[in-house]
């Protein structure tokens, strides 16, 4: 009976805590950051076929959002700045496919190597790579980490925090593992086809990843194993246990460590992203008093929408950190139809290299003069902002517009302003290419 946690909660997806918001290759240094004092690598095992997605791209090269999934869950390890090195694990006639999403994401802790016939003899092969051995050696065997993460490379929501967990009890025990409540009962069946027994689910758990091991524990598990271990099983845990007497220390994890298993689950983790990313905003007044007191009004609108706005003058000195920290950019410009603010801005975000990872997304709201006499008489022109936006959009940059009247109804101004955060809600959390360049009424 093959517990194994490939599908154990039908319910999914459950929402990371926190979506890693940086440039690929970068890791984050954060101020509740855990300290490990050992050299811990990890090995990502990414040479399924993704037969059960019922596409002919295997799941974990799919895209979404612009990226291939392996991609996120690289990410998710590259932030940690304790992880030394990430070896991933692909069938051979997928290295330069993998080697070019490397390259175009700027990952840099990672590197490629030929995988095997089954999962563990691929990830055999990522634990040879990190000791110095296999097709392609790169390191001493001096080098070799104390403790190996083995984790799938389609379950790309893992947090930091449980990941120390697995690090620190591997080093003390040998190796440890992540595991989930049952959700359904477990049965056996008789070779014709009827109920054998059923299991008390209560005393049994569903067997997740990550795991965690000493580099040796693993080795000598793998250099011990049968040829029917290597052909058949897939639960390293078991290796660990049988072959170096080194019996696991199991910790429950998350909901966040869900599979992406079927094509459903493709848009579960594309919708869990968005939202994440949708979450808050930088607001940008250039220091009008016009704009300023709009801001602070979209900052309390928003509020009610879950969104949080940081409101700033501009994007210099201490205000640069937005550069690198945020996903989404409001612009407000007041009286004038121009979009020079909004150009600047976006050679900033280019210079930052944010779009890297994921598309961010730039609305300007342009709030013209009183319903009754605009002070300018401006009027932005739709074709201005759609050739900018265009331009924008080769890098990955989302620009929207929104035009909004300044109204001496109070009323009827609120109304406005509501209107305005719905509108740009909607627009951050969708990320919708169809409405790029596109000046929307409010």
């Amino acid at each position: 009976m093959n517990m194994e946690g490939d599908n154990c909660d039908p319910d999914r997806p459950a929402h990371p805590g926190i979506f890693p918001a940086g440039e690929g290759g970068q890791s984050y240094h954060q101020p509740w950051e855990r300290s490990v004092d050992f050299p811990v690598s990890v090995v990502l095992p990414a040479g399924g076929t993704g037969e059960r997605t019922g596409l002919q791209t295997p799941k974990q090269f799919c895209s979404f959002l612009g990226r291939p999934l392996i991609s996120y869950t690289i990410q998710s390890f590259e932030r940690v700045s304790w992880i030394q090195s990430i070896v991933v694990v692909v069938a051979k006639e997928n290295m330069d496919l993998m080697t070019d999403i490397i390259q175009r994401f700027q990952h840099r802790k990672v590197r490629v190597v030929p995988g095997g016939s089954t999962r563990h003899r691929s990830i055999c092969n990522g634990v040879l790579a990190l000791g110095g051995q296999g097709e392609e050696q790169e390191r001493l065997p001096a080098d070799k980490p104390k403790v190996v993460i083995i984790h799938d490379a389609v379950r790309p929501f893992v947090e930091e925090d449980f990941l120390y967990k697995i690090a620190m009890a591997a080093k003390e025990q040998g190796a440890a593992g992540a595991i989930r409540p049952l959700v359904s009962t477990v049965i056996a069946t008789t070779s014709e086809g009827y109920l054998d027994h059923s299991l008390e689910r209560a005393r049994y758990r569903a067997s997740e990843m990550p795991q965690g091991f000493t580099y040796d524990v693993i080795y000598q598990a793998y250099q011990r194993c049968t040829e029917s271990d290597f052909d058949f099983g897939t639960e390293c845990l078991h290796l660990a246990l049988q072959y170096c007497g080194t019996n696991a220390k199991l910790i429950e994890g998350p909901p966040t460590l869900w599979k992406v298993t079927y094509k459903r689950d493709l848009a579960a983790a594309e919708s869990i992203i968005k939202e994440t990313l949708s979450r808050s905003a930088c607001v940008i007044t250039g220091g009008s008093a016009g704009a300023v007191t709009l801001a602070d009004a979209l900052q309390k609108a928003a509020g009610a929408l879950d969104m949080e706005l940081d409101v700033v003058p501009d994007l210099k000195g201490d205000n640069g950190r937005y550069l690198l920290k945020e996903w989404n950019f409001i612009q407000v410009s007041v009286n004038h139809s121009s979009l020079s603010e909004v150009e600047s801005m976006l050679k900033d975000l280019e210079a930052a290299s944010r779009a890297l990872l994921h598309p961010l997304v730039v609305i300007w709201v342009h709030l013209s003069g009183s319903d009754e006499l605009s002070v300018s008489g401006e009027t932005p022109e739709p074709a201005a902002i759609a050739d900018v936006a265009s331009a924008a959009k080769l890098r990955n940059i989302l620009l929207y517009g929104i035009q909004l009247h300044q109204s001496k109804d109070t009323e009827r101004w609120e109304r406005s302003v509501l209107r305005v955060a719905e509108i740009t809600s909607a627009l951050i959390r969708e990320r919708s290419p169809a409405l790029v360049g596109q000046l929307l009424q409010a």
